[in-house]
């Protein structure tokens, strides 16, 4: 039984650490996205997202502690490639602001789908502390998907 146990535990820190370097990936996307967009409630909605990614990154860590595995460090070689490909695309774009902020909003439906395929995975039953963080940081992505919408369409 002890041993299933650590696989249960070793599963959920696994899909935790994917949403860790999600959230590395999402926070560097929002200040890149900020540096590059001369709107003050464009960069004040950027700059609350990558706080707001910062601190679920800092709650994933904790949380993945608990399962008594290491978290992971930094960001993925895909999100650095994802950002070089927003600053190329931004180089070239008519629109920089609609550009960087589709960008975003892929992001945040990419980030979406990992919230809820770990929140939706049969095989394994969430301890009810991490299914309430999860929801909690999924929820914010969803309305910050809204929010980005909202600011598109000003663009």
């Amino acid at each position: 039984m002890k041993r299933d146990n650590m696989k249960y535990s070793e599963k959920i820190s696994n899909g935790l650490n994917n949403l860790l370097v999600k959230n590395y990936d999402a926070e560097k996307g929002f200040k890149l996205a900020m540096d590059k967009i001369d709107n003050p409630a464009i960069n004040t909605f950027l700059k609350d997202r990558a706080a707001q990614r910062g601190q679920f990154a800092q709650e994933l860590k904790s949380e993945i502690l608990q399962y008594g595995e290491l978290p992971e460090k930094d960001g993925s070689i895909k999100g650095d490639i994802h950002r070089a490909w927003m600053n190329l695309k931004t180089a070239v774009a008519s629109n920089e602001k609609e550009q960087l902020l589709e960008e975003v909003e892929r992001g945040e439906k990419a980030s979406l789908e990992e919230y809820n395929e770990i929140l939706y995975d049969r095989d394994v039953v969430l301890p009810p502390s991490t299914e309430s963080m999860l929801k909690r940081h999924r929820d914010a992505i969803k309305s910050s998907l809204t929010m980005a919408n909202i600011h598109e369409r000003i663009a």
